[in-house]
C-alpha cells in the first residue's frame, strides 16, 4: 500500500485513534540503548619485589627459617636391624585352620552359679552400706600369731567326746565296785554354748571368752563384748569357731590373756564410737575426689 505526500503531511492528530492503535498492539517498547564500553588497558605486571630480610630464598627453591627460629632438626637416619638368616620370621595367622590363639582371662565371661554370686554381691553390699559401731566391731579379730597361739593352747583342753566320757565313767564305776577311792574332780576343758558362756560370764568365773566373727545371726553374740566389759572379763574375737577357754597353763596363758586385753578390753570405748562399711566403688571415688577438688579451688578463689 502506498502513501502521498499528501496523506503524510502533518496536521491534527486524533487522539483517540493512535490511543486505539496502542491498545491494539500494544505499549510500544523503548528503543534500545547503545552504550559505549571503553576498553581499559591491562595493569602493568608488578615490580619484582626483593626478598624480605627475615627470609630468603635457598638456590633449591626451599624457603630459609626465620631469624631466631629453631633450626630444622635433621632427619634420623634408620638404623638396618640385623636379621639372622638361618632364623626365618614366620608371623602366625589366627584365622581359620591356622594358629590356636593366645589364652585370654575369661573371669569375667563365666556365668557362675546363683550362690557364688549371691555371695558377692552380699560382700559387695556390706562394703558399700554403713554399719553401726555395735555390728563393726566383729571386723577387728585377732591378728594370726596370737590367734595361732591361742587355739593351740586350747587345742590341749578341748572337750571331750562321748566315747572319752564314757569310758571315763565306765572306770570310774569299775573303781566304785572295787572299792577304791574315786576323784570326783572333773577334767579341765573348754566350755562351750551361748547359755552356759552367758551364765560363766555373769557368775564372774570365766577366765577368757572368745567369741567368732562370723556368726549368723549376729544378734546372739552382738551383746557379748558389752557384757564382759561389764564383769570385766577378758574376751577376744577371732575368725572361726568360737569357745570359752579354762586352764593351767598360767605363764603362756597371762601372756595371751594380757595381749587380749589391750587390744579389745582396753579399747573398748573407741571401737564403740566407729562405725563401719561405706566403702564405694572405685568411680564413686573418683567422683568424689574431683568434687572435693572443684570445692577447694572454689574456696581457694573466694579466698583471694
Amino acid at each position: 500500500m502506498g502513501w502521498t505526500h499528501s496523506q503524510l503531511r502533518p496536521g491534527p492528530v486524533d487522539t483517540t485513534t493512535s490511543h486505539s492503535i496502542r491498545e491494539a498492539h500494544g505499549p510500544t517498547p523503548p528503543p534500545p540503548r547503545t552504550t559505549s564500553r571503553r576498553l581499559l588497558p591491562p595493569p602493568p605486571p608488578p615490580p619484582p619485589s626483593s626478598p624480605s630480610p627475615e627470609r630468603s630464598t635457598l638456590p633449591s627453591g626451599e624457603m630459609a627459617p626465620k631469624r631466631g627460629g629453631r633450626a630444622p632438626v635433621p632427619a634420623k637416619k634408620k638404623t638396618e636391624k640385623v636379621t639372622n638368616p638361618l632364623f626365618e620370621k614366620r608371623p602366625k595367622q589366627f584365622g581359620i585352620g591356622g594358629a590356636l590363639p593366645p589364652k585370654k582371662d575369661l573371669h569375667r565371661f563365666v556365668k557362675w552359679p546363683k550362690v557364688v554370686r549371691i555371695q558377692r554381691q552380699r560382700r559387695i553390699l556390706k562394703q558399700r552400706l554403713k554399719v553401726p559401731p555395735a555390728l563393726n566391731q566383729f571386723t577387728r579379730t585377732l591378728d594370726k600369731n596370737l590367734a595361732t597361739n591361742l587355739f593351740k593352747m586350747l587345742l590341749k583342753y578341748r572337750p571331750e567326746d562321748k566315747a572319752a566320757k564314757k569310758e571315763r565313767l565306765l572306770k570310774r564305776a569299775q573303781a566304785e565296785a572295787e572299792g577304791k577311792t574315786v576323784e570326783a574332780k572333773k577334767p579341765i576343758v573348754v566350755k562351750y554354748g551361748l547359755n552356759h558362756v552367758t551364765y560363766l560370764i555373769e557368775q564372774s568365773k570365766a577366765q577368757l571368752v572368745v567369741i567368732a566373727h562370723d556368726v549368723d545371726p549376729i544378734e546372739l553374740v552382738v551383746w557379748l563384748p558389752a557384757l564382759c566389759r561389764k564383769m570385766e572379763v577378758p574376751y577376744c574375737i577371732v575368725k572361726g569357731k568360737a569357745r570359752l577357754g579354762s586352764n593351767e597353763d598360767k605363764l603362756e596363758f597371762s601372756k595371751i590373756l594380757e595381749a587380749i586385753k589391750a587390744n579389745f578390753n582396753d579399747k573398748f570405748d573407741e571401737v564403740r564410737k566407729k562405725w563401719g562399711g561405706g566403702v564405694m566403688g572405685s568411680k564413686s571415688q573418683a567422683k568424689t575426689k574431683a568434687r572435693e577438688k572443684l570445692l577447694a579451688k572454689e574456696a581457694a578463689q573466694r579466698m583471694t
